[in-house]
């Protein structure tokens, strides 16, 4: 008898349905699936022309640059499959929206889809997100699914704005290959307050000691392993930091912070004010921290109004992955916790 093949595309995965206990699966990813499409909503189609070049300059983020005599590509599409045979190494696309049609009271994030190596991403020549590692760390990122939050103060809401994508391929397939391009509202941003998401500071610390020198910290995406960006194979400390300003709108008073999962301890501080920690080290090195979702109470005396606030985050991990690794990462009121993310 010829089994019955269903071909779903999900995150890169192909499931072939010949047996009962695999329906019971399938009926779960169609419905995580569901989920999905339903907590998005395109407000803006990306799929078709960019502009593309081959080659890597900085000054191909900037707003203003004359990308006029650049060529075209369809994204996603390798960049093999539109002319570029054969090539690997550095290469870039931007592309134009207008800002008019968006809401400032919306959350946005920017849908890429696969990427293939690894990228970092501009709007308006300010980064917002990467995944992976760019050469001399190269680290590919080519099966992770591009999501980044979109700060609103980077947005113009009363014309174009420019996205920029360095994109870095070390062999086979080039470019944005697959998957959903186009700027989304997520309806679990609206449970947020401020969205933590995207890029923090980050530098390795012997014995936990805080570090100092600026020139020792680098851009790391939250959640992701350290593993993922560069740092392969690392146990031991490390720091994280972050400021954010509180809309005037919002009270100090019943709000909670929320750093996801973290491998494997933490001590978190605002402005200096230790908030929270989790550490259940044990004999022989056994703990299951990495295992809890961070959620601390933020004292109501400790935020400023008007001013930037200071996270800093220590982080020991004994092995394995590393960091502030996945989960929800924001600030939002105890009772959107209790509803909604508990």
């Amino acid at each position: 008898m010829i089994p019955t093949i269903i071909l779903l595309s999900f995150k890169h995965c192909i499931f072939v349905l010949n047996h009962p206990a695999l329906k019971i699966t399938c009926s779960l990813l169609f419905a995580l699936l569901l989920h999905s499409v339903a907590s998005l909503a395109q407000a803006v189609n990306l799929k078709g022309s960019w502009k593309f070049h081959v080659g890597d300059q900085a000054a191909w983020a900037a707003t203003g640059f004359d990308d006029s005599k650049w060529e075209y590509i369809h994204a996603p599409s390798t960049w093999e499959d539109e002319g570029f045979n054969g090539y690997d190494g550095f290469a870039w696309y931007r592309r134009k929206f207008e800002g008019r049609s968006l809401d400032k009271n919306e959350s946005y994030t920017l849908g890429l889809g696969f990427i293939d190596d690894c990228d970092e991403v501009y709007l308006n020549g300010k980064l917002i997100g990467f995944s992976g590692s760019m050469p001399p760390k190269f680290k590919t990122a080519y099966n992770n699914e591009r999501r980044y939050v979109i700060p609103n103060e980077v947005i113009n809401f009363h014309g174009d704005n420019i996205i920029a994508v360095r994109v870095f391929d070390a062999m086979h397939s080039g470019g944005i290959v697959d998957g959903d391009l186009g700027i989304f509202t997520w309806e679990d941003n609206n449970k947020l307050l401020i969205d933590l998401k995207g890029i923090w500071s980050f530098a390795l610390s012997e014995d936990g000691r805080p570090v100092k020198n600026e020139s020792e910290w680098e851009n790391l995406m939250v959640p992701q392993p350290w593993e993922h960006q560069g740092y392969s194979h690392y146990d031991g400390f490390a720091w994280y930091k972050r400021t954010f300003t509180l809309p005037g709108k919002l009270t100090t008073n019943n709000l909670v912070l929320m750093l996801g999962k973290i491998d494997d301890f933490d001590k978190v501080y605002l402005n200096g004010v230790l908030i929270g920690s989790t550490n259940d080290h044990r004999q022989f090195g056994n703990s299951s921290s990495f295992e809890k979702d961070r959620v601390y109470k933020i004292p109501e005396l400790v935020l400023k109004k008007n001013a930037p606030n200071l996270i800093e985050v220590l982080v020991e991990d004994m092995g394995n992955i590393g960091g502030i690794y996945e989960g929800n990462v924001g600030i939002t009121t105890i009772s959107n916790y209790e509803k909604y993310f508990r």
